[in-house]
Formats: C-alpha cells, structure tokens, sequence
C-alpha cells in the first residue's frame, strides 16, 4: 500500500478540490478513469444512461468482485479544509460533507492492490471490476446500474463508507423513493380579482397540511420529508400560477415505500381538486432497502480486526477534538446505530464512543436485523448480488454527517489515514475470497435463502430515467 500512499493522497484531494453534484461528477470520474487506465485495468464509461457512470476491470474468471466508488458531493456545504470554524472557501457552493471523496479513492485502492495480488498469484483466478458509482446524493445511481444490470456481472460486492468509527454495517438502511408535485393554476390581480385566480401555491400547502396529517396514521420507521422548489415567484400581488414540491418518502421496503406514495399521490390530487388546479406527478428516483449478508459481515469484521488500525499524531487527535467541541450538543445516536453500539448493555461503548476524540477500537461484531435510519442506493447492489460494507473511521468520533465539519476533515490527516485503512481492509476481504472459493458461495446460499431466489425488481419505473438536470 506504501507505493500508493502519494497517489491515493493526491486522488483523495483533487476529488475533494471538484467538489461535485450528482450526475455532474466529470472531473471526479474522469481522475479516477485515467489513473486507472493507465494501471491496466479496463474502462467502460457512460453506463445505465449517467455520463459518469463507469466500470474498471482487471483479472480472469471467477470470483468477480465488485468495488463500489462514489465520489459526488453536496450542495451548500462549502467549506475550507483543515480548520475547525464554518468558513466557506471560494469558487463553490458545494462540499464533501457524506465523504465521498474518501470512498471513492480507497476503493480506488483497494483495487489496485488486489491488481498486484492476481499479479503476484498468476494461477490464482479472479476479477476485480471497480464500479464508478455516480449521485448517490439525492440520484439513486446504482439503482439504475442494478436495472441496467451491471451488477448481474459481480459475484458478490464490497464497499464501505468513510464515518466516526470502525464498524461492520450489519441490519438494513430504509428504501425510499422520490418525486415532483407540480401544480398549475390561473395567475390574477391578487386585489383587484383574486376571485379570477387559481393558486397552485395554496395547492403545495394543503397538500403539505395533508401529509402532515398522514404522519400519524403511518409506521414509526416510516418517513416523509418535503421541500418547496418553486413558490410561484416573490410577489405577493399576484396569485401565483405555478407551484412544485419535492417529496421524499421512506420506509423499510420497496413495498411499502410504493404505498405510501400512492397515498401522497391522492393527497396530492385531493389538492387540486380544493383549488381547482392542476397537478403534474413526475417520479424522480428510488432505492431499495439493504439486504444484509452475513457471511460477508463477518469476513469484513476479520478484515477490520487484521489490518492495524492507524496510529494519530497529537496535532491530528487536537484537531479532531477541536472539530469536536464543535458539535458537543449533538446526540451521535444515528453514528452509534451504524456501528451497532445501541443495546443498553453497550453504554461503557457508547461512552468511550462519545469521549474520544477519535475512535481507535473496532466495534465487535454481532449480526443483527435492525433497521437503521437513513437509505443508501447500496441496497439495490445487496438485492442483484450478496453485498457487504462496513465503516471506516476518518472524522472525530460523532461528526454529524452532511455538515461542514465533515467537509472540513475531508483532507485531513485522519481521514487520509483512514481512507488507507479502508483501502486495506477492502483488499484484505478480497484476497480471503479469491483464495477461498466457499466464501462466495456461502454468501450466495444465504443470498438466494433471503430473496427466495426472485429476481431483482427495480424501484424505479422502466420509463424513468437519471435526472441529468437535478440541483
């Protein structure tokens, strides 16, 4: 790993320098294209309809293992690295504030080590394919990989994603899908002849006061969360003619995220049907709840028990702790559910989580059904191939995600430390299967045992397609 600190490193900060949305990932795709090509791996771009979608293949028959790298940032997070105050660096809105960045190099070099591995082991059979897995963020980019099936060419995938500790991700992220509400009306003199107007804003909020009235009537895991895209304009004067709102809507499986939508879909029309407006439902995206693996899991926990652990210089643990006393008021508990540190009988864990100011432990295993918040277009890659992720530590412990003190350690000495960490434990996981062929196979068995042996159904609408055009 040693040769390729330096070029991991560089990787790592010109990722984190783009700084790029969803679906517009060119530079950081393109970084990742060249510096693997040139390794000798094989490159196929602009998949399942996305520009920066990709693929880079090296080895011979079986085992294919997958790598999934993601590299898409966050709008409104900008934010200068290597310091512990909010201060926006210039030239863009945008920031690494979920760590893709550091996802997506490690993959990067979890690859190119199990390059060197089948180099140095040339009877040893086995495939490496890293995917270059675009908007993750809001996009739902390897749902539309698993329906254009690009993953049906793995055997089983391994992917991880950079956090506050070091934890096999075991239990299930929440499905969701996504959708524009977009209202038309008639504009009018807002004084003179309110009563010749049509107000698709007065639409968006009754069917926002609609939705809210459903949260009562739904699951306690479920979720709805809507923003207003579009008010009609800024003049109080006129009644406004056009109207949008975006929902998002979650729950522990496609099917019941299915449900719920047609529920909000009636509310919706209910709307329009109160105001005498006109309502347009355009279907964004989806993703599939995680199906956990695992044989997987535990081969991932023996990865992060075997690989040592980074050791921190005093200057990085004082700027971890200072980006700590940053956010001290924050309860880390959606942190600790991903590392499984949530039974009473974990406090002294939790505790020693919460005081640290970075996590130099790896968190016991134990595989558990929960659900845990959030969703992750991982899951679609878990419901096509047996799927395994864990997290790495490479921010102070309890750094909430999608802020800017998480796009303030992108770059720093933790976090590259880390990224090599995952980088290794990655390889570690794929060399373990490469040489032991049962591996494969027992997670294929538990694999078909969960899914009933059905094929993949896709979340989203075979007439969908990737928002090229989304903010």
């Amino acid at each position: 790993m040693e040769k390729y600190t330096q070029l991991l490193t560089e990787l790592n900060s010109n990722i984190w320098d783009f700084s790029e949305l969803k679906f517009c990932e060119y530079r950081s795709a393109q970084v990742m294209i060249d510096l693997l090509r040139n390794e000798g791996f094989s490159v196929k771009v602009g998949l399942a309809g996305m520009d920066t979608a990709f693929t880079a293949a090296i080895g011979n028959g079986h085992p294919v293992i997958g790598l999934l790298a993601e590299f898409d940032a966050l709008s409104g997070l900008s934010q200068c690295a290597d310091i512990a105050v909010p201060r926006p660096r210039g030239g863009t809105e945008n920031g690494h504030g979920c760590g893709h960045n550091l996802l997506g190099t490690a993959s990067v070099g979890a690859a190119l080590m199990l390059r060197d591995y089948l180099a140095e082991h040339k009877q040893q059979s086995g495939t490496v394919i890293l995917i270059g897995c675009p908007a993750e963020e809001g996009g739902s980019g390897k749902t539309y990989l698993a329906r254009a099936g690009v993953f049906a060419a793995l055997d089983l995938a391994l992917t991880w994603h950079p956090g506050g500790g070091n934890a096999v991700v075991t239990g299930s992220m929440q499905a969701n899908c996504q959708a524009y509400f977009r209202f038309k009306g008639i504009s009018s003199h807002a004084a003179a002849t309110p009563y010749l107007g049509r107000s698709a804003l007065d639409a968006v909020e009754l069917m926002n006061v609609g939705a809210n009235y459903m949260r009562e009537h739904i699951e306690p895991t479920d979720r709805l969360h809507y923003a207003v895209t579009d008010t009609g304009g800024i003049s109080p004067n006129v009644v406004q003619n056009h109207a949008e709102v975006l929902y998002l809507i979650r729950s522990t499986t496609s099917e019941k995220v299915k449900a719920l939508y047609d529920r909000v879909c009636k509310i919706a029309q209910g709307a329009a049907l109160m105001t005498e407006t006109q309502v347009e439902i355009v279907f964004d995206k989806a993703c599939s709840n995680i199906l956990s693996n695992s044989v997987l899991e535990q081969l991932l926990y023996e990865s992060l028990c075997t690989v040592p652990l980074p050791q921190y210089t005093p200057e990085e643990l004082e700027f971890a702790q200072a980006i700590k006393e940053t956010y001290q008021h924050i309860d880390p508990s959606t942190d600790l559910s991903l590392m499984g540190i949530r039974d009473p009988e974990k406090a002294v864990l939790a505790q020693k989580y919460k005081m640290l100011p970075m996590a130099n432990f790896v968190v016991e295993y134990h595989h558990e059904n929960m659900d845990i918040p959030g969703s992750s277009d991982v899951g679609d890659c878990s419901h096509v191939i047996p799927t395994g992720q864990f997290i790495g530590a490479c921010f102070a412990t309890g750094t909430p995600a999608h802020s800017w003190q998480m796009v303030a350690q992108g770059k720093s000495g933790t976090a590259v430390k880390g990224m090599l960490y995952a980088a290794k434990v990655l390889a570690y996981a794929g060399q373990k299967i490469f040489e032991n062929p049962e591996i494969s196979e027992a997670a294929h068995r538990e694999f078909i045992d969960k899914t009933g042996g059905k094929p993949y159904s896709c979340p989203i609408p075979p007439d969908v397609l990737p928002n090229m055009n989304a903010k």
